[in-house]
């Protein structure tokens, strides 16, 4: 029960404060630095804009893998273990898919320009990444005991 609330606690945060960020740029916010600008996009593809080519069909797409994601989680029991990481996967999946249904496409603000032109990406790209990696880091470097199952 703990597990489940931890995921949910962290799902919604990373959700909103997501939101809220993004709607700071969809209200126009701006700001150029030398390696970095804050500006507004849309990515209406995924990562780097690969996929741009399904259209409207890719947010329905995102939206089955996610629902798809979250079912596994909780059938297989994931939730125990990693509760806070999978909040942050999800909380940062839903904010993209939900921007691609209100927006048309995903709201990217932070965009690297130093030395070359990197991806613009936003918060909960960086919630999704930060997830993936503290999985990783459980699944080799700390391995679940017997017992725990």
């Amino acid at each position: 029960m703990r597990g489940v609330a931890v995921f949910f606690l962290v799902l919604l945060g990373t959700f909103i404060i997501d939101q809220n960020i993004k709607s700071l740029f969809v209200e126009g916010y701006y700001r150029a630095g030398e390696c970095i600008d804050l500006e507004l996009h849309y990515n209406k593809g995924v990562a780097f804009s690969m996929l741009a080519f399904l259209g409207p069909y890719l947010k329905w797409i995102q939206a089955v893998l996610v629902l798809g994601i979250l079912f596994f989680i909780f059938k297989e029991g994931y939730i125990k273990r990693y509760a806070f990481p999978a909040g942050l996967l999800i909380g940062g999946a839903l904010g993209n898919v939900y921007d691609r249904f209100v927006h048309g496409g995903v709201v990217d603000y932070v965009a690297w320009h130093c030395g070359f032109n990197f991806a613009v990406f936003n918060f909960a790209d960086v919630a999704i990444d930060l997830a993936v990696v503290w999985i990783l880091i459980m699944v080799y470097f700390f391995k679940e005991d017997a017992e725990e199952k």
